[in-house]
């Protein structure tokens, strides 16, 4: 029914100034628009709407996700930009914070100024 019709993501936040300055600034996606209802990027073509809300609770897992070319370059953008890179004990990470799956994929982890886990792989 929705195979021919574009995907667009959500993720929330309390303060659309963070938000912005985030995905905007840090992140590098193009601002598309902002009200009072949103703040609105371009990724890569995704309309990504970063929707305003009184309050969140932060899921627990990956909400949003970047498929890259170059983990290792991208992990080392993100950490020259201040994001840390998240760690997680119950799985074996290298010095850049990327987890070598058993399947090939490598994934690192980071969050938001609220707090939502996000991604970055290469498969």
């Amino acid at each position: 029914m929705l195979k021919n019709s574009k995907l667009m993501a959500f993720v929330a936040t309390t303060d659309a100034a963070k938000a912005k300055s985030f995905y905007g600034g840090k992140l590098g996606l193009e601002l598309v628009s902002e009200d009072g209802f949103a703040v609105v990027f371009n990724a890569h073509g995704t309309t990504l709407r970063v929707a305003i809300a009184k309050e969140i609770t932060p899921a627990r897992y990956t909400v949003l996700g970047w498929e890259v070319t170059d983990i290792e370059a991208a992990a080392r953008d993100l950490q020259a930009a201040g994001i840390p890179l998240e760690r997680y004990p119950f799985i074996q990470q290298d010095e850049l914070a990327i987890w070598h799956a058993p399947g090939g994929a490598r994934v690192a982890w980071f969050k938001d100024p609220e707090g939502n886990i996000l991604s970055i792989s290469q498969h």
